[in-house]
């Protein structure tokens, strides 16, 4: 196939006039003539146009180009870089707290220790021997190897025993251990997640009546729920309307819960655990929160489980 002709846009010279016989050309104009004529203003259109036909020259451009581009980026101001101030570093953090929201303290603390919280059901046996759901509470993990802490009465006189871990697999489980002064029963996971997330345990020594927690558990067979409060007191004496015991050296606190947080864990702000949450004080028949909720504090729990003293 013929490939069509290119034509340059450039102006041809006329051709010379014939010169008549006889006459001699003038100098000034002669000198004129053989000077070249002035480049048309179409020709560097016309080599724009040869490059864009041309790849390697069209390549070679957008090389030189982009390496202008990197050395004006790399080189440095004519200053050189701005030292940063704290007044920056100030205005940076001020302009982020005003400009996003940030999670509360009770958020942070309850998304701490949430991969450490289990939910917890018990079955008994019914008339015809099969396996009914007695109760449903809370447990939290001290150890990576599913060594759980819970309430006894979670799981007293429960033919099976069944776990549900944060990341949503389940186990059944075993009682290892028990302190009924304290309500408190040691489980044993029959099967533990690759990534089983262990609780911190915080001494309650230096802390004082107002300090803020959060309880995070399934009351009511709901959750895992998280709800805050303060200490209300140390040294608190409780017994339960079923039980016969009665508990003393609680950690008396104002986050609300209910029937399914026993067993759950009492936490600091910084998600550390200071107490298992094992009853309510309720002077009605309606298991319902009125403010006032017990813990045994971890330094009584830890000792359940055969861990060291704080």
């Amino acid at each position: 196939m013929r490939k069509p002709a290119l034509y340059s846009r450039s102006v041809r010279a006329a051709p010379a006039a014939p010169r008549a016989p006889g006459v001699r050309p003038d100098p000034a104009l002669a000198s004129e003539a053989a000077a070249p004529a002035p480049r048309a203003p179409g020709r560097w259109r016309a080599g724009l146009a040869r490059a864009a036909v041309s790849p390697r020259l069209m390549w070679a451009a957008l090389a030189l180009l982009g390496a202008l581009l990197l050395a004006s980026l790399w080189a440095p101001g004519p200053m050189g870089a701005k030292a940063l101030t704290q007044k920056d570093v100030d205005a940076a953090v001020l302009r982020t707290l005003s400009t996003q929201n940030l999670p509360s303290p009770a958020a942070r603390a309850a998304e701490k220790i949430r991969p450490a919280v289990v939910r917890v059901v018990s079955y008994m046996k019914n008339k015809q021997g099969e396996a009914v759901e007695h109760g449903v509470g809370t447990g939290v993990v001290i150890v990576d190897k599913g060594i759980i802490l819970t309430n006894l009465h979670v799981v007293q006189g429960a033919d099976k025993v069944a776990l549900v871990f944060a990341d949503g697999s389940e186990s059944g489980a075993s009682v290892t251990g028990v302190q009924a002064e304290n309500d408190l029963a040691v489980l044993q996971a029959h099967t533990i997640p690759d990534d089983l997330h262990a609780a911190t345990m915080r001494s309650t020594g230096d802390l004082l009546p107002g300090d803020q927690v959060v309880a995070v558990g399934f009351p009511f067979g709901i959750g895992p729920s998280t709800s805050a409060g303060v200490i209300s007191g140390f040294g608190r004496s409780f017994k339960a309307p079923e039980g016969e015991q009665e508990i003393s050296d609680l950690i008396q606190f104002d986050a609300a819960a209910n029937p399914g947080n026993s067993g759950g864990p009492l936490v600091t702000m910084e998600g550390e655990v200071i107490g298992i949450v094992t009853g309510i004080l309720n002077p009605s028949n309606h298991r319902t929160f009125v403010g006032i909720g017990f813990a045994v504090p971890i330094e009584s729990a830890a000792s359940a489980a055969g861990l060291p003293p704080f």
